[in-house]
């Protein structure tokens, strides 16, 4: 089980079966909020989550593009990327925010979380971000945060 801390990877791989663990241990709803510079890993790192909660990590490709992908596996996965958008809600909105959160059995990750506009969430959440430290090394530092309806 991963807890609150800080790990150091040094390939992919080893990125990839940290994040693994962690899909492995979210029984319940999540938001994960992923922040790392482009390049850092964050693709890698959602591929582990989503094979930890049971889905196929070659489905996972990374919603630079496309906003938002939805992956189905013991959890529903909604994957987000910000970098895209202005920080509204209303923009959250028209994507489906509201019925994603109410969602008992979604994990949600925000890539560029600090583009998230202010809002609510009541359920567990997990911050993760990942540091490049040259060549395949990574330093992922793992928040945990129990249920508890603080603003983000």
């Amino acid at each position: 089980m991963i807890s609150t801390g800080e790990y150091l990877t040094h390939s992919p791989e080893e990125t990839f079966a940290l994040a693994m663990a962690l899909g492995e241990s979210i029984e319940s709803s999540t938001l994960l909020l992923l922040r790392g510079e482009l390049g850092a890993g964050k693709t890698i790192f959602a591929k582990g989550l989503a094979a930890g909660l049971g889905i196929d990590p070659a489905e996972v490709t990374s919603p630079t593009y496309t906003i938002l992908n939805r992956y189905e596996g013991r959890l529903t996965l909604y994957h987000l990327d910000l970098y895209r958008l202005s920080g509204s809600f209303d923009e959250l909105e028209a994507l489906g925010w509201e019925e994603w959160i109410a969602e008992s059995r979604a994990v949600i990750i925000v890539e560029w979380p600090e583009r998230l506009p202010a809002i609510r969430y009541s359920g567990k959440r997990c911050q993760v971000e990942l540091t490049d430290l040259g060549g395949e090394s990574r330093r992922i530092s793992v928040v945990l945060s129990e249920e508890g309806g603080e603003r983000l």
